[in-house]
């Protein structure tokens, strides 16, 4: 008995040696498979469970890195790497309490360990931060940035060479939009006082809308749906040179995840916001999960608009994210949000229209809302616990029902990377377009849209990534990188 246990142990580590060679390779799927297997046959090894946590990290799916990490935790309660792994998972999660938690863990356990500890004073930073800001909001909920703001009184020097809206007509042209492009191409940005203008135009018209938009395909042209973009402006700027810039016979709708991880998300935000003041019905934003404050926390946004503008700007651009749409409804047959679907059946077009986003603010952890922005689907049928921690996954049988509850014929959405730019699933009734090309430098993947005729033809397009500056992804919260494994 002991010899077969011994040979099923070395079969083990042999098995669990191949996964190290996929995650060094960077192929994180193969590697989750291997260490699988090498759990299957000797599930006591806490570092088996880590070492798949930290491949879960690699892919975004920090709720089963949780998950392993607690097993790890329960094979062996002095494993300090499984606290690590999820504190790198709640983190992620922007749960920065719990990461808290484990951080101070795996500081008492390595006092010498000046990267735990510099991770651990950055992350209770942010503790005392949000702890302050509750604060400072719940003694004026109603105040607005908006209101703070005097945009005459912010003078333009006459050594700035940019692009300048109209003193007196106070509006955007087009001339305005194709100068600041360039003006962005050349890693300059536009004076503080044309950009607060434009944020606020944004959320001004925003602050009108339902959380359910119709969207009427031009007559004589054409819808091309977006997906995550994700701060790669130069990629961004790429799909409309090929596709063609936005226009009334040419209507873009851009899904979610304008912000963070690329580096350059200022300038992909400022340029979809001209367009949509430009455009208000022929250029569509919906909310994605990084357009809410703890993400831009960890994933650059927020330290990108104060680098490059201010804390102000900051905080004009998080309470504008408040008031995005959460959905989409193209010809009353197409539904398009960020995510995906939910925690029921039976939910109606009509509860989503209501969905109270504004009084709500962020999206918070359950509940319509949260689920539109964070679910994925899944082949199997039913419902399972969400690979990400957050929102569900759903099957075909969920998506038929919310087809037919509200005779609908299809489901996109967007919020992962796919090899191929898009993915067609549930019968051809669901649709993941994802449009950030070799995301974060290192996937590889393409990108792709899907364009959209008046008679509901689909055209999918897929497109490589395009050379950009040499500033590497999140650069603006490189003191995150180490702990989410970037």
């Amino acid at each position: 008995m002991t010899a077969t246990t011994d040979e099923i142990k070395a079969k083990a580590e042999a098995i669990k040696n191949e996964a190290n060679v996929h995650f060094k390779e960077k192929n994180f799927s193969a590697a989750i498979e291997k260490y699988t297997e090498a759990i299957k046959l000797n599930p006591e090894v806490a570092s088996y469970y880590t070492n798949r946590a930290f491949c879960h990290l690699k892919v975004e799916s920090y709720g089963y890195a949780i998950s392993d990490a607690n097993t790890a935790l329960e094979k062996d309660p002095n494993f300090t790497k499984a606290n690590y792994r999820r504190a790198s998972a709640n983190m992620a999660l922007g749960k920065f309490k719990e990461a808290l938690k484990d951080l101070k863990i795996v500081s008492k356990r390595a006092p010498n360990d000046k990267d735990a500890k510099a991770k651990l004073d950055e992350c209770a930073k942010i503790v005392r931060r949000i702890e302050f800001e509750k604060a400072i909001k719940s003694e004026d909920q109603k105040k607005s940035v908006a209101d703070s703001l005097d945009l005459d009184a912010m003078t333009v020097d006459t050594t700035y060479d940019g692009p300048r809206i109209n003193d007196e007509t106070k509006m955007i042209d087009r001339d305005f939009i194709d100068a600041m492009i360039d003006r962005f191409k050349n890693q300059k940005k536009i004076h503080k006082k044309y950009a607060f203008m434009i944020i606020l135009a944004i959320r001004k018209y925003m602050l009108e809308q339902p959380s359910l938009i119709d969207v009427d395909i031009p007559a004589d042209g054409k819808l091309t749906v977006c997906g995550d973009v994700h701060g790669q402006f130069y990629d961004f700027i790429h799909i409309f040179e090929m596709n063609g810039y936005p226009s009334e016979k040419h209507a873009y709708l851009f899904n979610g995840d304008f912000v963070d991880r690329g580096s350059f998300s200022v300038e992909v935000i400022l340029t979809l916001f001209a367009f949509k003041w430009l455009y208000p019905n022929h250029l569509f934003l919906a909310r994605g999960n990084h357009e809410t404050d703890n993400m831009n926390k960890v994933y650059g946004f927020e330290g990108e608009v104060k680098a490059k503008f201010s804390e102000m700007m900051f905080n004009l651009f998080s309470e504008t994210f408040n008031y995005l749409p959460l959905s989409h409804l193209i010809q009353n047959k197409i539904f398009v949000t960020h995510g995906g679907l939910f925690s029921r059946d039976n939910v109606t077009l009509d509860e989503i229209r209501k969905i109270d986003r504004i009084g709500q603010g962020q999206p918070g952890s359950e509940g319509l809302m949260c689920e539109l922005l964070w679910s994925d689907p899944q082949a199997e049928m039913g419902r399972s616990p969400s690979k990400r921690g957050v929102g569900i996954q759903f099957g075909p049988d969920v998506t038929k029902n919310f087809l037919e509850t509200n005779d609908l014929d299809m489901v996109i959405r967007s919020h992962e990377v796919k090899e191929e730019g898009y993915v067609i699933e549930h019968d051809g009734q669901c649709v993941t377009v994802f449009s950030a090309p070799n995301y974060c430098d290192t996937v590889g993947n393409k990108g792709a849209l899907i364009n959209i005729t008046p008679d509901l033809k689909k055209d999918y397009v897929t497109f490589s990534a395009v050379p950009h500056p040499s500033v590497k992804p999140m650069q603006y919260a490189s003191q995150f990188s180490g702990l989410l494994g970037m």
